[in-house]
């Protein structure tokens, strides 16, 4: 890596991390600044100002500009320029396909709304909803940061505490298929029904091994409720953090996949693959296609917001338990209010850095592994991600039976650990020296 490339990435680095930062400190004006303006610190009312600014600011507007990166990531790895036609003034430049936002948001606005004229209009209307809605509701029980106290008003950065929690998060996930299916059936239309199937299949079978991977955290933490899971790993256990990924990492690989069946992204994009098959919304346009599309961004931020909260410690800092973090800024100048208040920011933005960073992992697997024949995902998901999920379980529930301390249970999953990043080690190709070769070869016949 030569010098300039160096400073480039550092410069980016900052870049993002002054983004991440100003998210996470508008976040937090939102949802303490409401409840000391309206008075309603330490009540559930408190969730509407998280559900503003949580869904509507964080999950919203980060689903639309991953319309922008997804073509921009795209660009990067097919070696293409990538979205730079549209501008603001004709005089303006790219402004880095910013305009390109605008431009998609104004088409879809605009461009005629068609139904089929032998489709059910109220199923035709009602299926982009179902199909949008439980997206943007999953967020609801995901906590994004510690609960604080400063100025005598006390808040929550979450918009619903539910004692159900991950229950809360399976039952609201079932419902897109009806969403999918609707949106086949409605259309009247034989190739939308067949894609439709193809779709609900797919995600009814991923749902069964999507459960069964977190009853495993669910049995080592001894809590459903997300903030408690959370908290609990907050902790150190033999010099490492205690997080899910150590205890049960090959349940996070199993959620992952079975996770990215469920929102039907590539490698599992078999409903939708527009290059060879129709799919369930080929009937739809304007707007309610953009809400379908979307809802598949939004579920992209859902998704990474779940990894990071049950397994890799949300808002936990490895090393540096959030309550001495919260002391010793409050022993500083800033004083009891303003230092939790500072405490409560740094805590939302290492949860934004997180579920950044599984947001760009979703982007590097869309465009890295070719889509799967259909009859490979049922597969994976009925023959590998299941019986693995099943065995997950027993092994976990005899760990944690044999030892309620869980130090067999953290040593295991650490094994396991060791053992999964080895594979992924061992299996890098050997010809990557000669691919890299390769690939500045191509570049150099591209500037020719």
């Amino acid at each position: 890596m030569n010098l300039y490339l160096f400073f480039r990435l550092l410069r980016g680095a900052l870049i993002m991390g002054a983004l991440f930062f100003l998210a996470a400190v508008i976040l937090v004006v939102v949802t303490f600044g409401g409840a000391w303006l309206f008075g309603i610190g330490g009540t559930e009312w408190v969730g509407l100002l998280n559900f503003v600014g949580i869904h509507l600011l964080f999950v919203m507007v980060t689903a639309t500009l991953l319309v922008l990166a997804e073509r921009k990531w795209s660009a990067r790895i097919q070696n293409r320029v990538g979205p730079n036609r549209a501008r603001f003034t004709p005089r303006s430049g790219p402004l880095w396909g910013l305009p390109h936002v605008l431009a998609d948001t104004l088409k879809m606005l605009t461009k005629e709304d068609f139904v089929p004229p032998a489709g059910t209009k109220w199923l035709f209307d009602l299926a982009p909803v179902l199909a949008f809605a439980p997206a943007f509701a999953l967020m609801c029980v995901v906590p994004i940061g510690p609960s604080i106290e400063a100025f005598s008003v006390e808040v929550f950065f979450q918009a619903a505490r539910l004692d159900m929690g991950l229950l809360y998060l399976f039952a609201i996930a079932s419902i897109a298929v009806y969403g999918t299916a609707m949106a086949g059936w409605a259309s009247n239309n034989k190739f939308a029904l067949l894609g439709a199937l193809r779709a609900s299949a797919q995600m009814v079978s991923y749902e069964v091994a999507l459960a069964l991977t977190l009853v495993g955290v669910v049995l080592v933490y001894g809590s459903v409720v997300p903030a408690e899971i959370v908290a609990a790993q907050d902790t150190v256990r033999f010099g490492l953090p205690a997080w899910g990924v150590v205890y049960q990492p090959v349940a996070l690989v199993l959620f992952f996949a079975a996770a990215a069946a469920e929102i039907k992204r590539a490698p599992f994009d078999l409903p939708e693959g527009e290059s060879e098959i129709i799919g369930y919304f080929v009937e739809y346009s304007g707007m309610k296609f953009g809400l379908f599309m979307i809802a598949e961004f939004a579920e992209i931020v859902v998704l990474s917001g779940v990894l990071t909260a049950l397994f890799f410690g949300g808002w936990a800092i490895p090393w540096l338990p959030f309550d001495r973090l919260t002391a010793w800024l409050q022993a500083t100048a800033l004083g009891p209010d303003f230092g939790a208040l500072a405490a409560a920011v740094i805590g939302v933005f290492v949860f934004v850095v997180k579920t950044m960073f599984f947001i760009w992992l979703q982007m590097m697997v869309r465009w890295t592994f070719p889509r799967f024949r259909y009859d490979q995902v049922m597969d994976l998901g009925w023959k590998m991600l299941l019986p693995l999920s099943l065995a997950n379980v027993a092994l976990t529930a005899v760990l944690v039976a044999v030892d309620p301390t869980l130090k067999w249970a953290f040593a295991v999953g650490l094994i396991e650990l060791v053992a999964l990043v080895g594979v992924v080690v061992t299996t890098v190709s050997p010809h990557r020296d000669e691919e890299e070769r390769l690939r500045h070869r191509m570049h150099a016949d591209l500037k020719v």
